[in-house]
């Protein structure tokens, strides 16, 4: 073999090993049981946690991100692209046709943020507020019939199994700056439709935002330790736990299913289950 031939052949054996060593960046997660739907080149992907198996959703030129998987897990909402604008749209877990599902016309901030109980999506849009500030709407998939929730500046939230409504006030102030204590810090609050809103997190003036909830507690991210990590509080913003310790990379866009939370954390996929605490903190490895 020439010389130069060896060569360029040598180049390219160490590019293929390379290219099939690298991975990907994996944002948004969300979780269903043993499934985790998220975000990977610009489009939805679907890992089964039982067979290891990874499956592509949509291959739209277009953004799709931000998936909630419905009560039941046969359905995702997210935002998508597929008529320029981006506007929630819903598909099958197995995927199919997306149908869209809003015509707000928001060009940045609509984002699913949560399920009720009777099958009702919680989204956040600036299409019906009169500044530039978030506003959660509730929104019948079904009917697309839709109405909003009674909160100023509300970001993100979810119900519990009374009715009661656990939100961030404020969107993410975007810039990730390490311990923000600027006046765009999100707090969690609690509203339950009969009387104001009140401020649980309010014993700190840094982020705390993100609420879940798991057997009558709130799980939520603050970087009260000056990294953002899972912490966890009762419903009246009482009894403060740290449930992760995190340190350097921020973890982001936590989902629950049951005691499971998986999250994004630099470029990868964790997956942290409450029940075991620690013992079950592990790097999903997508293949």
């Amino acid at each position: 073999m020439q010389p130069k031939l060896f060569f360029a052949f040598i180049a390219l054996s160490v590019c293929f090993t390379v290219s099939a060593q690298q991975k990907g960046y994996y944002r948004t997660p969300c979780i269903y049981q043993n499934t985790i739907v998220f975000t990977a080149e610009g489009d939805l992907w679907k890992y089964d946690m039982t067979t290891g198996i990874t499956a592509r959703l949509t291959t739209h030129a277009g953004v799709e991100t931000d998936p909630s998987i419905s009560p039941d897990g046969k359905e995702i909402v997210f935002s998508g692209q597929y008529e320029g604008i981006t506007e929630l749209y819903e598909m099958s877990i197995n995927g199919s046709v997306p149908r869209r599902i809003t015509y707000d016309f928001d060009f940045w901030s609509i984002h699913a943020c949560s399920w009720t109980k009777d099958g009702k999506i919680v989204y956040r849009t600036e299409k019906y507020s009169q500044l530039p500030s978030p506003q959660l709407m509730r929104l019948d998939p079904v009917t697309l019939d839709k109405e909003p929730i009674p909160l100023w500046q509300a970001s993100d939230g979810c119900y519990d199994d009374a009715g009661i409504l656990y939100f961030t006030r404020f969107p993410n102030q975007g810039s990730k700056t390490k311990r923000y204590k600027g006046g765009f810090i999100e707090q969690v609050w609690k509203f339950d439709g009969k009387q104001e809103a009140k401020c649980l997190t309010a014993d700190f003036d840094g982020t705390s935002t993100s609420p879940m909830i798991y057997n009558n507690r709130i799980y939520f991210l603050t970087d009260r330790d000056g990294t953002m990590n899972i912490w966890s509080m009762d419903k009246d913003g009482k009894d403060l736990k740290q449930q992760t310790f995190s340190s350097g990379w921020d973890i982001q866009s936590p989902s629950i299913s049951d005691s499971k939370i998986v999250y994004q954390k630099g470029a990868d996929i964790w997956l942290y289950d409450i029940k075991t605490q620690p013992a079950n903190m592990y790097m999903i490895v997508v293949k």
